[in-house]
C-alpha cells in the first residue's frame, strides 16, 4: 500500500504553511467550525488525531478537556511545527502513517481526522482499523475532501464562468470512476483517491460504525459575498464532507 508524504516536499509545505497563515483560509473558515461542532464532549477523553498536521486540532482538543491527545502524521515537517507551536503536557506527537495504525497497541475514546483520508488507498480497511481501536461507545469524527471535489482530474476548469471570471456553476466529470487522481496543485502529481459518497457510507457501515451525522461545506452568506474570489464556489460545490460515527 503506497504512503504519500507530500507535506515533506519543501515547495508544497511552504505553500501550505502560507495558506494556513492567512487570516482567511478554507481550513479555519469552513472546516474547523464544522468539525468542531460535531465533536462529542472531550472532557476526560483519550483522543487520537490521525494526520494531525501542524497540531491545530490537537491543541484544541487538549484545551477542551481531553485527558490525553496523540497526534500522528507521516510528515516530519508538520510534526516539527506541531511540537514547536502546538504543544501541551497532555499532547504526544508521533510519526506514523495511517496505513500503520496497527502499530498503536492502545484504544481511544475519540478518533478524529481533518482532511487526511483523501490520501488513503484502502478506505474500507482504514475504517475497520479505526473501529477496532475505539473503546465501546467511542466516536470517530472526521472530514475529508468531498467526492464532488475529488472527482476533478485537472483536465477541465472546475467551473463554468462569465467573461469576468464569476463562477456560474460547477462542472462534474467522471464522478462514477473511482480511484487515484493525479493533478497539479503546487507540485506535479499531487495524489488523492476519489470515491463516491455511497462508497464512503458503505465502508463506514461495513466496518460496524453507526453514522450519527453528516455535514457538507457551508459558511455564512455574508462571508461568501464579501470574499467571492476565495469562497464564491461554495454554493456550487461542497469542498469537504464530514462524518460523526459511533461504535456500539
Amino acid at each position: 500500500m503506497s504512503k504519500q508524504n507530500i507535506y515533506d516536499n519543501e515547495k508544497f509545505y511552504e505553500n501550505f504553511a502560507g495558506l494556513r497563515a492567512k487570516e482567511l483560509n478554507f481550513n479555519d473558515v469552513i472546516e474547523t467550525p464544522i468539525i468542531s461542532g460535531m465533536l462529542p464532549d472531550l472532557n476526560g477523553k483519550k483522543v487520537l488525531d490521525i494526520g494531525c498536521g501542524m497540531g491545530q486540532h490537537a491543541v484544541q482538543y487538549a484545551k477542551s478537556g481531553a485527558a490525553s491527545v496523540l497526534g500522528i502524521d507521516i510528515s516530519e515537517k508538520m510534526l516539527t511545527y506541531a511540537k514547536e507551536n502546538n504543544s501541551a503536557e497532555n499532547i504526544r506527537y508521533r510519526r506514523l502513517a495511517f496505513e500503520d495504525l496497527n502499530q498503536l497497541d492502545e484504544k481511544f475514546d475519540v478518533i478524529t481526522s481533518s482532511l487526511a483520508f483523501d490520501y488513503v488507498e484502502d478506505f474500507g480497511s482504514l475504517m475497520k482499523e479505526i473501529y477496532g481501536m475505539l473503546n465501546e461507545n467511542g466516536f470517530c469524527v472526521f472530514s475529508m475532501s468531498h467526492p464532488i471535489a475529488t472527482a476533478y482530474d485537472g483536465t477541465y476548469d472546475r467551473y463554468t464562468r462569465t467573461e469576468s471570471g464569476e463562477r456560474l456553476y460547477a462542472n462534474l466529470h467522471n464522478y462514477g470512476i473511482e480511484g487515484l487522481r493525479r493533478i497539479r496543485w503546487v507540485v506535479d502529481d499531487y495524489e488523492v483517491y476519489h470515491r463516491k459518497v455511497s462508497t464512503l457510507i458503505n465502508a463506514i457501515a461495513s466496518a460496524g460504525l453507526i453514522i450519527e451525522e453528516c455535514q457538507e461545506s457551508k459558511l455564512p452568506e455574508e462571508i461568501r459575498q464579501k470574499h467571492p474570489d476565495l469562497f464564491g464556489g461554495v454554493i456550487h460545490q461542497p469542498d469537504f464532507i464530514f462524518f460523526r460515527c459511533r461504535k456500539n
